[in-house]
Order: structure tokens, then C-alpha cells, then sequence
């Protein structure tokens, strides 16, 4: 539980994934937290105890889901999940995980003609920013979720961020697109495709008078070329990608969507947690919650630390009792590694005493199987 100084109010998950109103949870956290894990947990709840069609996106690259999930490999089309347990409940379980290149790739075939599209797969530009360009992750992510959503088959979208100062990314991607195709640059060469009649790089050059001669001189003529004519092959789809972002960035503020922020009991992650939680009621996006994983709870919470030491001394001192010194010694640090970690939770509660949260006890290994994500998906959800 979290600390009883700074108790927060309970947080029902299963109300969560049972409720037909919510179609996306989005787990979001600091890196090393157990974000991908309880996606997939939930996700699988979600299947076999609602009965919901469900789809796990994850947008980290880390193949843990795959894998916990029984699949050999994820890409960016959902894949069904065989072997759980959902006779009884009728739901289903699919996972998926963005590929950004082939969803740039979608949204080109889809909003352009074939000829155009080969004419953008073809440029240089293009093939840079579709695989290694600073934020094309989050607004592919953003692509993605819409499409999942816009199709209409999914009763609940589960979405796995990558780490949180990322994940912002995620929900900056409609503003930051929009600063980007406001920009002077860009205005300036799509100017010229806008215009007609004169050749691409002759335009691009009256556009820019002398300053496209120091551009020329720097980066030479035909990869100015190349970056004009990437610029107009995809003037169009922008805008049209920049409405559907912005729709989508709705769709997150609205009530379908619960963001569960994923912490374990740690200055970092619950520094990060707690930025988070700023953010979203700053956007006005819904916080349903926060989950601590890797919580550590004593057998015996009421037999304190400092009574444990001082009786495994009066026994190490009288000899012949080892193992009944060591017992009381792992039980005192135990006691103590909890009190830690009330003490780093509080942090949150303290600062969002409205926000519901429940624990999770540090499990003996890591999740790698279907059990292991039944297994966090009860402890997660439990009333």
C-alpha cells in the first residue's frame, strides 16, 4: 500500500478496463519501472477477465512484451495472442509495436497517389526522416493510435510510452508539428511548388535572393533540390497529418482515454511520475491513476526494525542461535527498505493527494511469461 502518512484514495483497475466508456489506457513512466509489463498485464485482463478485444501498442523498442506474450516477434500490424483464457469472457488479446517507418510509409501510400508516393519514397530527405528524424517516433505514435482508434474494432487500446521525459514527445507531437510547418523555412520553399510554371530550384532561389546562395554554397545545389522537392511532395499530407494529430491529442483529453502513471518506489521514478501528473493536469488530460510497482512489504509489518536488531544481538551474544540471528536481521532491513519507500512515495501522494494509486509487491523474478503477466494483473487490480 501506499504510505498510510500520506494515504491516497484506491485505485480500482478493473473499474478501469471493465468500463465500455474507456477505449485507450495509456501507461506512461519512467524507464526500468515495469511500464511494458503492466501494459501487457493489463491488456491481458482486460481479455480474459472483460471480454474486451484489446490491443497492446507499445512505441519502446525493447522486445520484453513480445516475449512476456508467448509472440516471437512484434511489428507494426496487431498480432493475436494464442493460448490465454478467454473462453468464458469472449474477449480477445492482440499486441503490436510501432514500426515508424512503415507508418510514415502507410500515411504517404494512403494520402497521396502511387506515383507521387514513389516520387516521396525516393527522396533522400524522406528516407532520413522516416527512420532517424528527432521526433518522427512520437508523431508516427500519434498516427498510429489514431488509425487504431478511427477503425473502430478494438474495444480498448492499451498504449506502452516509451520513458516519460519521451513520452512527453508523444503528447507534444501535434504542437510541435504545427511550429514546424509554420516555420519560415519551411514557408519559403513550399513557396515555390505553391507557384507553378519555373523550375523547382530556380524558384527556390528567387525565393531566397542571396541568402539561397550562401545555402547553395553550403549545402550544394541538388540537396537543396532534393530538399524543396521533398518539402512540396508532402505539403499536402502534412496538413493533413497536423489535423489528424490534433484530433488525436482530443481524443486523449477526452473521457475514453485513462493515462496510469507507472512508478517504482525510487527518487527518480517518482520524481518523473510526478512531473508527469504536472503535465497532464496542465493539458487537462485524464489521470486515472498511479501504479508502484516493486513495493517491498514485511510478513510481520508490526514487529519494528529496532526491536528485531536489538533482540538478534542479545541472541548473537548468548551464541548458538545463527539462524534465528539472521532471520531477524533480514526481516529488520526489509523493515527498514520499506520505510524507504513510504518515505520516496509520499512525495507523490503528498503533492496529489486526489490521484488513486495502488502497490505492487516486488516479485521474486522477472515476468516472462503469460502467468508471470496474470500474475501482475491480479495484483494490480485488486479491489
Amino acid at each position: 500500500m501506499v504510505p498510510s502518512e500520506a494515504a491516497a484514495p484506491q485505485l480500482d483497475v478493473d473499474q478501469i478496463l471493465a468500463d465500455p466508456g474507456v477505449r485507450i489506457v495509456v501507461c506512461c513512466g519512467a524507464g526500468g519501472v515495469g511500464k511494458t509489463t503492466t501494459a501487457a498485464a493489463l491488456a491481458l485482463r482486460a481479455a480474459e477477465q472483460h471480454g474486451r478485444r484489446t490491443v497492446v501498442l507499445t512505441i519502446d523498442p525493447a522486445r520484453r512484451l513480445a516475449q512476456s506474450l508467448g509472440l516471437t516477434e512484434l511489428d507494426n500490424t496487431p498480432r493475436q495472442v494464442k493460448g490465454i483464457d478467454v473462453e468464458a469472457s469472449g474477449g480477445e488479446l492482440h499486441a503490436m509495436m510501432l514500426d515508424m517507418k512503415r507508418t510514415f510509409d502507410d500515411v504517404v501510400l494512403q494520402h497521396t497517389d502511387p506515383a507521387k508516393a514513389q516520387e516521396i519514397f525516393a527522396n533522400p530527405f524522406y528516407q532520413a526522416m522516416s527512420s532517424t528524424f528527432a521526433g518522427t517516433q512520437e508523431y508516427m505514435a500519434m498516427e498510429k493510435l489514431g488509425q487504431l482508434h478511427a477503425r473502430g474494432e478494438w474495444d480498448l487500446i492499451v498504449v506502452d510510452t516509451p520513458p516519460s521525459r519521451s513520452a512527453l514527445d508523444f503528447l507534444d507531437a501535434p504542437a510541435r508539428l504545427s511550429r514546424f510547418l509554420d516555420g519560415r523555412m519551411l514557408r519559403l520553399l513550399l513557396a515555390p511548388a505553391r507557384s507553378g510554371g519555373r523550375s523547382m530550384f530556380s524558384l527556390v532561389t528567387a525565393s531566397f535572393g542571396m541568402f539561397s546562395k550562401v545555402v547553395q554554397k553550403v549545402l550544394g545545389a541538388q540537396l537543396l533540390t532534393d530538399l524543396s522537392g521533398f518539402v512540396a511532395a508532402l505539403d499536402s499530407m502534412f496538413g493533413g497529418f497536423r489535423q489528424r494529430a490534433e484530433q488525436t491529442y482530443r481524443i486523449l483529453q477526452a473521457r475514453e482515454t485513462a493515462f496510469l502513471l507507472v512508478a517504482a518506489p525510487e527518487p527518480d521514478a517518482v520524481r518523473e511520475a510526478a512531473y508527469f501528473a504536472g503535465r497532464l493536469r496542465s493539458e487537462r488530460m485524464p489521470l486515472a491513476g498511479l501504479v508502484l510497482n516493486r513495493v517491498h512489504t514485511p510478513t510481520v509489518p508490526a514487529l519494528d526494525a529496532e526491536a528485531c536488531l536489538a533482540a538478534a544481538q542479545r541472541l548473537a551474544e548468548a551464541g548458538g542461535h545463527d539462524g534465528t540471528v539472521d532471520v531477524l536481521r533480514a526481516h529488520a532491513a526489509l523493515v527498514q527498505q520499506a520505510h524507504r519507500e513510504q518515505r520516496v512515495a509520499a512525495r507523490f501522494t503528498e503533492a496529489f493527494p486526489q490521484v488513486p494509486a495502488v502497490s505492487v509487491t516486488a516479485q521474486p523474478a522477472d515476468v516472462h511469461d503469460v502467468d508471470g503477466l496474470r500474475t501482475i494483473g491480479a495484483a494490480v487490480s485488486r479491489p
